[in-house]
């Protein structure tokens, strides 16, 4: 069975995929989950977020921007903004604790983000949080 962690994994490749111009990925999202062997209520948990996160996506990215020093956030790559999404997500619209929310955020930063990213994302999400 997925964890809540991979579940959070897929969901910031579905909003990759959707930020690539992909507008048509929650048509295959179920599937796509189901490849990663996500269900039940993981991929209830996962369809949730990337819903969540679509319908918000305007609101999500002025929230994260306002903190982004020296940034635009539209030269933020790819993955960083897709981790980030989930991560101002969870914080504003959901009932999981901040710190697990950050920390991870920050472990899908280090696996999929550039160099400085665990720190950027860290930052942008402390400072959101509070």
């Amino acid at each position: 069975m997925a964890t809540r962690s991979q579940a959070r994994e897929a969901v910031i490749g579905l909003l990759y995929a959707y930020d690539s111009g992909n507008y048509e990925i929650r048509k295959m999202a179920v599937e796509i989950l189901e490849e990663k062997k996500i269900r039940n209520k993981q991929q209830v948990f996962a369809l949730e977020l990337f819903d969540g996160i679509i319908t918000r996506l305007e609101d999500l990215d002025t929230q994260i921007a306002k903190y982004l020093k020296d940034w635009d956030f539209k030269k933020l790559g790819g993955m960083e903004r897709a981790i980030l999404r989930l991560g101002a997500y969870e914080i504003l619209h959901s009932q999981t604790d901040r710190p697990v929310v950050i920390n991870e955020a920050v472990e899908l930063a280090k696996s999929y983000g550039e160099e400085m990213a665990p720190k950027l994302v860290n930052g942008i999400l402390d400072s959101l949080g509070k």
